[in-house]
């Protein structure tokens, strides 16, 4: 089996083909299973860029459930629990032929999108231009014509409208990466960067971490946009309030606070 169609994952999976027949032996035996509930029995680790070295249990998971053979039955404060995809899916509906399935997994990512490049999830979306911007662009037409009302919201690095960092520069001219893995001295813009949302404007960056030992939310830097001004710098520090809030931090320390000359 070709998980998700990488050679590489198809390699992987064969080589730990002993650990693949336990993981779904024991989903069939005491499943539902949450990762945690499963034992590390690979032969061959999985080697990533970082993201997901040491975390084999989970990455066998993963491939797992993009070959469709087990899928999410629940969560668990937020943590998937896994079965066999059979006794969790809808097998006796009727099948759906593949080229429809296709048209369906589009029409549903670019929905996720609301717009995209026609070469990506474009599927059934109509052909739209977005001022400011160039080349072509596919929207789901049914949020065409939907009123808009923008919120200020702190985002998470995989929210979908940056997941993809080369339609978010498109878009909103907005350079975004997660600097994890740069050493500390190379960093433009933090560790564990946020994004800042204002109505349709992508307009700060926060790096922040939650010092739980002083119930603080410590914001090493907050790097406003070229062109915004004190009501966005405003809007995002009470979204880190909120986010404080909901972390249970009583305090917010924005360390400093940086503008954009680009």
């Amino acid at each position: 089996m070709d998980a998700g169609g990488s050679p590489r994952r198809a390699a992987w999976l064969e080589a730990n083909a002993a650990f693949r027949a336990y993981v779904l032996a024991e989903l069939e035996a005491r499943g539902p299973l949450r990762s945690r509930d499963l034992e590390d029995r690979s032969a061959v680790p999985w080697r990533s860029s970082g993201w997901t070295d040491g975390r084999n249990v989970g990455q066998m998971l993963e491939f797992l459930w993009a070959g469709g053979e087990i899928a999410v039955s629940a969560r668990d404060a937020g943590e998937r629990v896994w079965d066999l995809a059979r006794r969790v899916l809808p097998v006796d509906a009727p099948a759906v032929p593949a080229a429809e399935a296709e048209r369906e997994l589009a029409r549903r990512r670019l929905r996720s999108l609301g717009i995209a490049r026609p070469a990506g999830p474009g599927g059934s979306g109509v052909a739209v231009e977005v001022e400011g911007v160039t080349g072509q662009w596919v929207a789901d037409p049914d949020l065409l014509e939907r009123p808009f009302v923008g919120r200020t919201a702190i985002l998470s690095p995989f929210d979908r409208l940056v997941h993809d960092r080369v339609r978010t520069l498109a878009l909103f001219g907005y350079d975004y990466r997660l600097e994890i893995y740069v050493p500390a001295a190379k960093r433009r813009w933090g560790y564990y960067v946020l994004p800042v949302l204002r109505g349709d404007r992508l307009v700060a960056r926060a790096d922040s971490r939650a010092d739980r030992r002083a119930g603080v939310l410590r914001v090493a830097a907050m790097h406003l946009e070229a062109g915004c001004g004190e009501d966005d710098a405003e809007a995002a520090r009470l979204e880190l309030r909120e986010l404080a809030d909901w972390l249970g931090l009583a305090e917010v320390v924005v360390e400093r606070t940086v503008v954009s000359s680009d």
